[in-house]
Parts: C-alpha cells; sequence; structure tokens
C-alpha cells in the first residue's frame, strides 16, 4: 500500500485539500484510495508519535490504525492529512529551522507503515507571513523567545527539504509554495489521491470560490464551459487572469502587526522565500509543483 502522510505546513490550507478529498470519497474509492475521516486517526496517530520514543512501534500498531479508519480492504493507497503530525506550532520552529523533530516523526510511520510505501506532501509557506501566524499560536510573548534569539533571515524550507531528502532517500517528496495554491490546487489533490492528471471531480475551483468575487466567478466558469479541453497550463493562465481582475484582496492580503516586523524585513524575508524556492526545484527527487 501507498501511505500519503500530509503534513501541512502549519496555516496553510486549512484541511481544505482532505475535506475536498472527503467530498470525493466514491471516486477515490473507485481507483482504490483511502481517504479516511481525520477525526478517525489524529488523536490516535498523535498518541502513538508521542510515545514512540518511549515505548517503541509494537507490530500490532498498524493493524490498530487500519482498523480505527475502517480501512476498506483492496484500497492501495491511503491519504493521511494533518498539520501536527510534525507537532504543535511551538514544535514548528527550532535550532534554527523548520520542524526539528519531523526526522523522528516520520521514521515513526515508515515503521508504522514498516512493508508499505511513505510518501510526503507538505506545502510551504513565506517565512514572512508563516513565522508570525506560528508565534500567535504558542504561549511565546515575543517574536525572540519563540525563535530563540535566531534571525528570522536564517529560517530556509530548503534546508527543510534537504535534510528529508537526504534521511529518507527512497520516500517521495512533494511540496508547493501555498501562495501558489489557486494555481496548482488542482495538480495537488490529483497527485495526493492518484488521480489520472485529466481527470475530473468535485471542488476542482472550491479555493477559487474563496478568493475571487462572485461575478468574477460566474464568469469563470462560463469561460471554461466555452473552451472546454483546455490542459492544466491553459487553465493556470486563465485562473491568473481571471484573478488579476476579480481577486478579493481582503482574503489575500495579510496585515502584520508584529513589533520589530518592519516592511524592510517583510520584503528580505519574502524575497529569500523566492530564491529558496528556485533552490528546492532543484533538489534531485523532489516533486515541486510551480504555477
Amino acid at each position: 500500500m501507498q501511505v500519503v502522510i500530509h503534513a501541512g505546513a502549519h496555516m496553510t490550507d486549512e484541511d481544505r485539500l482532505i475535506n475536498t478529498l472527503l467530498a470525493n470519497h466514491d471516486l477515490l474509492s473507485e481507483i482504490g484510495t483511502d481517504v479516511p475521516e481525520p477525526k478517525s486517526y489524529r488523536k490516535l496517530l498523535r498518541d502513538i508519535l508521542n510515545d514512540v520514543t518511549e515505548s517503541g512501534i509494537s507490530p500490532e500498531t498498524r493493524d490498530d490504525v487500519l482498523s480505527a479508519i475502517n480501512h476498506e480492504a483492496g484500497n492501495d493507497r491511503l491519504v493521511l492529512s494533518n498539520q501536527a503530525f510534525f507537532g504543535t506550532p511551538k514544535m514548528a520552529v527550532g535550532q534554527g529551522m523548520f520542524y526539528p523533530a519531523a526526522e523522528m516523526r516520520i521514521e515513526a510511520f515508515r515503521q508504522i507503515f514498516a512493508n508499505d510505501g511513505l510518501e510526503l506532501f507538505l506545502g510551504l509557506r513565506d517565512p514572512a507571513t508563516h513565522l508570525p501566524a506560528l508565534f500567535a499560536k504558542t504561549p511565546h510573548d515575543t517574536m525572540a523567545d519563540f525563535l530563540n534569539g535566531v534571525d528570522p533571515a536564517q529560517f530556509r524550507w530548503s534546508e527543510t527539504i534537504a535534510r528529508f531528502r537526504r534521511n529518507f532517500p527512497d520516500m517521495p517528496i512533494t511540496v508547493w509554495c501555498n501562495e501558489d495554491s489557486p494555481l496548482v490546487w488542482a495538480q495537488v489533490l490529483r497527485e495526493m489521491a492518484g488521480l489520472d492528471p485529466h481527470a475530473g471531480f468535485e471542488g476542482e475551483f472550491a479555493l477559487l470560490q474563496e478568493i475571487m468575487t462572485t461575478a468574477g466567478m460566474k464568469r469563470f466558469e462560463a469561460y471554461l464551459a466555452s473552451h472546454p479541453g483546455m490542459t492544466e497550463t491553459q487553465k493556470r493562465r486563465v485562473i491568473s487572469a481571471f484573478l488579476d481582475k476579480f481577486v478579493k484582496d481582503e482574503e489575500i492580503e495579510e496585515e502584520l502587526d508584529l513589533p520589530g516586523w518592519t516592511e524592510e524585513l517583510v520584503d528580505t524575508l519574502s524575497e529569500a522565500y523566492d530564491e529558496d524556492a528556485y533552490e528546492i526545484e532543484r533538489i534531485q527527487g523532489v516533486n515541486f509543483i510551480a504555477p
């Protein structure tokens, strides 16, 4: 069985991806993809991951997990999603890196599903907005305390992905930038679910409905209906064009009111993030979904 681990990152899709897959349960079951309700496994896996260093993984753990999610016999692809798989927001940074405990968690998954194939899916986010969003979910009083004095400009997603590639060279890794989600949404979902690249599914444009005006969405849907058979690349160009005209600014703009988080710092972090994305694209064996 192929086991897909969608591990966030924190404050990226907010369960939109897994909820869209759940809405296509019957379609995915037909192709052998099992998408269980997150409530059936999140607490169970959290407890297993938290206890693994003390008790290890018992041989019965895999059966316990599959029983809890009512795994459908015969399905050979399992999708599990939780932004907390690699820890809580306060554990999301440490030692000047993102998710310092991730390798231990991945290894635990490898032990649980020892005879299965493990795949990792991870959406990335600009540290300029990601670090403040994480900080807001922690008990720390200052960003400096949260980052343990490390300069925020030191945090690189490429370092995180390179660690995963180095420690788990046989594990397929798929990543994308959360800021690109409106353009790559459909491809992320299809690859996560194991769908054909041209397969239709419910909610293909669900994310667009949140950030595009009603009038713009109606025009977009009418345009698609009048231009059947467009490729994924063509659809992305159309989406980009419609967003330029009909995006809801209040849905995509973020106000950062954090002491010391100056406009200059935000620009520096965002520019470094753009460069970092190119570094990730060059990491061998990583599937980077770009617009």
